[in-house]
């Protein structure tokens, strides 16, 4: 399909065939959370940072608006909630693909929890956004978790299940958690014929992140799709020139820090 093909190369890197993704739809979720209080000022450094992409909601997508300086892929986010729901891994639909045609979008994300009491809601609406991305040659990249009761979001048995629905489905690239160790997420990278990126997860040591990376890019893995432990930094922009060091040139983590300083 051309038109996704077309659109792709803005979101992986034509190279090395992965990305360094920057979700920016936590404030949704969250309110006006620390690091993305000026929008049009963090997705600057984050575009100078050298990330490939970012993902906003519709309504942000006005401030993340490139007119000037490095570009940077564009995906708008369908799925949102939010914290004062009192299950708020309960995502609905807040835009629709062809929205995110018009708004000039490279692609589009969804986000599902198997194992929430809504899982069958949520499957149901992602065969929806498949059927319209594959009309309008729109990549999906489908965010999916393993959330639920007595469910461990890092098994590796749960974590490959959430890559296989998302495959299944018809994603083109898909976030999930690490597993925490190269061999179980191997396998899972390896049953995969579609991209699979990691969650950055909660904020971690510099170091301990770009080593966590670089383990799953070493397994398999397509790169990261890492949010707060990006814009959140003292320095977003460094972190990230070392993160694309990381996944992009195979740098060891302290030699990336050093370079990207």
């Amino acid at each position: 399909m051309i038109g996704k093909d077309i659109r792709i190369e803005r979101i992986m890197d034509r190279n090395t065939g992965r990305a360094v993704i920057v979700p920016m739809d936590h404030g949704f979720t969250l309110g006006q959370i620390d690091g993305l209080l000026d929008m049009t000022k963090i997705i600057s450094e984050v575009s100078e940072g050298g990330a490939n992409a970012i993902v906003l909601h519709k309504g942000l997508v006005k401030r993340g608006h490139r007119k000037r300086g490095r570009d940077i892929g564009l995906i708008v986010h369908l799925s949102a909630s939010t914290s004062l729901n009192p299950d708020p891994n309960d995502k609905v639909l807040v835009c629709t693909v062809e929205e995110a045609v018009a708004l000039g979008a490279d692609g589009v994300s969804i986000h599902i929890n198997l194992g929430a009491p809504q899982e069958s809601r949520m499957i149901e609406s992602a065969g929806k956004i498949v059927k319209d991305c594959n009309r309008w040659g729109m990549p999906l990249l489908v965010m999916i978790y393993p959330r639920g009761k007595g469910i461990d979001p890092n098994s590796p048995q749960a974590i490959g299940h959430c890559v296989r629905v998302a495959e299944e489905l018809g994603a083109d690239l898909i976030k999930t958690n690490y597993t925490g160790d190269p061999v179980s997420f191997k396998k899972i990278t390896d049953a995969c014929s579609v991209p699979v990126l990691v969650a950055g997860g909660e904020k971690m040591g510099d170091l301990e992140s770009l080593q966590m990376i670089r383990e799953s890019v070493h397994a398999g893995g397509a790169g990261v799709c890492v949010g707060r432990n990006a814009f959140q930094r003292v320095s977003p922009g460094s972190f990230l020139k070392a993160l694309g060091l990381v996944v992009h040139d195979d740098l060891e983590p302290a030699r990336a820090l050093e370079r990207s300083g």
